[in-house]
């Protein structure tokens, strides 16, 4: 028998659907049901590789922890990663197949269904039930010819929708009631039901508005979901909307939030870490006076390197370094810390080289084929287990290398330290996500009680309680009957 389907569409990006399915999978799963997450279109920067060995959006990923499964390339068959305003790469179940712009992307949409509809039958055929994530919104009326995100999926599968809206930004009964209107005629009564995300404050005073909302559509409100405080876990792709100030922290951290950062969530454990004030530094904001600076990685690491001189930042870290700070450059952010980047293919956007922050003696040059793999070793700095994961088309030489980050488990060395000790630079994302790992390079960088955090605990923490708010406060029989079929049934 094939899996029921239940798919959650948004309002507006970053409304919670992210966050919603992570929730449901693991409420089901929690159940004992066989569930497994989808989401058929990504526009994302931040990417896991899968146990297959491609790459798909990090949500998705977090998604599948919710359900106790390794990731896979069928949850997320088409992934879109922006290397410029007008293109992006393409990658298909997994593997890149190219750079598109926006009317060239539009053009293939028929190879990508084709691909979403495959990921989806085999989901159906080997799972219980599937909770689908949605891209932006449905009612992007100049996206909806040919869509495969959100509607035009629904429609060609035949599941039911659930919408959901973010109560924080404000106008939350315009958004819902304008979807709809927005949708056709069959696509809104595809729509079974709505959620309410990040409320805060007193419910009975949202009560009425609740009530005509229901009077209005003729559809139900599924629940409210309370605004989670310090909720560990990965985002998609925009950037955390909050800093939280840390005045007793022992270590200041700074990463420049370059136009095309990439994987983010390499951060999310210094973020976590009680001693760490971490602050993502906008345009335009001076460099304020920190321990520790991390270049983040890009996907378009010539053009954020350009942008990173224009803010005048090569000149902050450079004095940084000077008073003694420590720098670190993660994957596109190492690539930074060379002589020079080099793309003779116009990988990541016009074929050139550009000279590089010349703070490691090595070069680099970018390369058609993708290295995606998961990687282990031991870190040159105490020697402690490293664990996460590489996604890369950049091929770095030069002598810097010759004294490597990590040695990994396969006898390769990875990244670079510089022969003061202060700069280091890797490709391995996820960096801080082991805790020894963590606490060692907290040490390195100047916080010498470090202690250590572990974010997969956290993370885990995290689905419990978002699987505890489902319960708590949606309408789980009605969900319940949304997830037709035996094993999904209350």
């Amino acid at each position: 028998m094939n899996a029921c389907v239940l798919m959650v569409q948004g309002c507006t990006s970053d409304a919670g659907k992210s966050t919603l399915v992570a929730a449901l999978c693991r409420w089901l799963h929690r159940r004992g049901v066989r569930v497994a997450p989808f989401k058929p279109q990504n526009m994302a920067l931040n990417a896991a590789v899968t146990a297959d060995g491609g790459e798909i959006g990090r949500a998705q990923a977090v998604q599948a922890q919710a359900c106790g499964l390794a990731p896979r390339t069928d949850f997320n068959p088409v992934l879109l990663k922006p290397s410029s305003d007008k293109g992006a790469q393409v990658i298909l179940h997994g593997r890149a197949i190219g750079q598109m712009d926006a009317v060239g992307y539009h053009d293939y949409k028929r190879v990508a269904k084709a691909a979403v509809l495959a990921s989806h039958q085999r989901l159906v055929e080997a799972f219980d039930a599937v909770v689908v994530e949605g891209a932006g919104s449905p009612a992007e009326i100049n996206l909806r010819a040919n869509d495969i995100a959100n509607m035009g999926y629904a429609e060609a599968v035949d599941c039911p929708v659930v919408l959901i809206a973010d109560i924080d930004r404000g106008g939350v009964f315009a958004h819902l009631v304008g979807t709809l209107a927005l949708l056709s005629e069959s696509e809104r009564a595809r729509v079974q039901g709505f959620v309410i995300n990040r409320f805060r404050g007193d419910i009975a005073l949202l009560q009425p508005g609740l009530d005509w909302l229901e009077r209005e559509t003729g559809k139900p409100v599924l629940g409210v979901l309370p605004w989670l405080h310090g909720l560990h876990l990965e985002a998609e792709d925009a950037l955390p909307r909050e800093h939280a100030d840390k005045p007793g922290a022992g270590l200041r951290v700074v990463v420049p939030a370059l136009p095309r950062i990439s994987n983010h969530t390499d951060f999310d454990a210094l973020r976590a870490h009680p001693q760490v004030d971490l602050r993502f530094l906008g345009p335009g904001e001076a460099f304020p006076p920190c321990d520790l600076v991390v270049l983040p990685g890009s996907k378009a690491t010539r053009a954020d390197l350009g942008w990173l001189r224009a803010q005048g930042w090569d000149a902050a870290i450079a004095r940084h370094l000077r008073y003694g700070g420590k720098l670190i450059g993660i994957c596109g952010g190492l690539q930074m810390l060379g002589r020079a980047v080099h793309d003779p293919h116009g990988i990541e956007g016009e074929a050139g080289s550009s000279e590089a922050l010349g703070w490691l003696d090595l070069e680099t040059t970018l390369q058609p084929d993708k290295q995606l793999r998961e990687a282990s070793g031991h870190l040159s700095i105490e020697g402690v287990e490293v664990h996460g994961y590489e996604i890369h088309c950049g091929s770095s030489e030069g002598p810097a290398l010759a004294r490597p980050l990590a040695i990994l488990s396969d006898g390769r060395g990875d990244g670079a330290l510089s022969d003061d000790g202060r700069i280091l630079g890797t490709y391995l994302h996820g960096l801080f996500d082991t805790p020894g790992a963590l606490a060692a390079l907290l040490r390195w960088a100047g916080l010498q009680d470090a202690r250590p955090l572990d974010m997969a605990a956290l993370r885990e923490a995290a689905l419990d309680r978002l699987a505890d708010a489902v319960e708590a406060h949606l309408d789980t029989a009605r969900l319940s009957a949304l997830l037709v079929g035996a094993p999904c049934e209350a």
